[in-house]
């Protein structure tokens, strides 16, 4: 009998997968999601099949994310979040309060368009702010800050800063999110890395 029972243990213990991350007892993870070690989920969420979260994210109170999407390493998604079907996010991207994506351009209740889905990419580093919008089908650059309630209906470029509705770019930011103001040989530095920035035809690059 005791040898039965620590074959048992063992066998029992080869089958247990060990969590390397967290979900609050509160959310519902689908079959079929991956995510990484020491990402946290918090209270109320749902994560739907086939959809990738990364390793160190950090998923608020609330959030929606829908199958197939795709979250990258070190991404924070704050409080009352949806991410549809068709929208990658890219590394050390943070997605404010209350932001919203959509992925379809037209839609309509009474027309399904489920595979019309269009697909929204936010860069490395990007971060959007509380309460803004996102039309989907465009990218949002690399270390781009959307402002607050500001909402998103083009491409935007690496390194902008965009406010208003519809947003528009206002400036550059650094790679820190601090304002990158350029001198006269078009280079700039960010007051709290030190890093150096030049401003090209192209746009921002980091030196």
């Amino acid at each position: 009998m005791i040898f039965f029972g620590i074959f048992f243990f063992i066998n029992f213990a080869q089958n247990i997968k060990v969590m390397d991350y967290f979900v609050h007892e509160s959310s519902y993870i689908d079959e079929g999601v991956q995510i990484g070690k020491e990402t946290k989920i918090w209270h109320f969420c749902h994560v739907m099949t086939d959809s990738v979260i990364g390793e160190r994210c950090n998923i608020g109170q609330n959030v929606f994310i829908a199958p197939h999407v795709i979250i990258g390493n070190n991404v924070k998604v704050q409080n009352n979040v949806s991410v549809y079907s068709g929208v990658i996010c890219e590394d050390d991207v943070f997605l404010g309060p209350s932001m919203v994506f959509t992925n379809i351009s037209y839609p309509r209740s009474a027309v399904v368009r489920r595979d019309q889905y269009e697909t929204t990419k936010v860069c490395k580093g990007a971060t959007i702010g509380a309460n803004a919008t996102i039309i989907c089908g465009h990218t949002i650059g690399r270390y781009a800050l959307i402002g607050a309630g500001s909402v998103v209906t083009q491409d935007v470029p690496d390194y902008a800063l965009m406010v208003g509705n519809p947003a528009r770019q206002k400036g550059w930011v650094s790679e820190y999110g601090i304002p990158l103001q350029f001198d006269e040989k078009n280079l700039a530095i960010c007051s709290e890395s030190r890093e150096q920035y030049q401003l090209t035809p192209k746009g921002v690059v980091k030196l």
